[in-house]
């Protein structure tokens, strides 16, 4: 009977932390979407050039807290710095730096639209510890 009653509360605790863990990449994505309204609401290329400029900063300041908790595994390390990568790169195609063209101004909404689409198309490999302390800063900062 004990070990029905273990197996059950080890079968709860799994069903939890995938339904956590989904949760947090969904508040990740949220956030992009939530960005992706914003611009597209928008008039001025220079304001929603603006609004996607502060969305990335944002994040990246999320991201560098994160690093810097001393809360992350080396497994953990490596998922963040793959989705940092990820983000810089289309922070440096939204700019035109590092190689990459600049988005033109007629084509913000497009390029906001793909990055909630490639955001909800990643795969975040990130343990349920440092997604919850990437969603809490989310929270607290914005």
């Amino acid at each position: 009977m004990k070990a029905a009653a273990g197996f059950l509360t080890l079968l709860m605790v799994f069903a939890f932390t995938i339904s956590a863990n989904a949760d947090g990449k969904d508040k990740i994505k949220n956030y992009f979407s939530k960005t992706a309204v914003k611009v597209n609401t928008t008039e001025l290329a220079s304001e929603k050039r603006e609004i996607l400029n502060e969305s990335f900063q944002n994040m990246f300041n999320v991201i560098e807290k994160v690093q810097n908790s001393g809360l992350i595994n080396t497994e953990d390390q490596a998922g963040i710095d793959h989705f940092k990568a990820a983000l810089q790169e289309k922070h440096d195609e939204l700019n035109g730096t590092n190689g990459f063209e600049r988005v033109p101004d007629m084509q913000l909404n497009a390029f906001s639209n793909y990055v909630v689409q490639d955001m909800e198309q990643a795969s975040i490999t990130i343990s349920l510890l440092a997604l919850v302390v990437i969603v809490i800063l989310l929270i607290i900062l914005l």
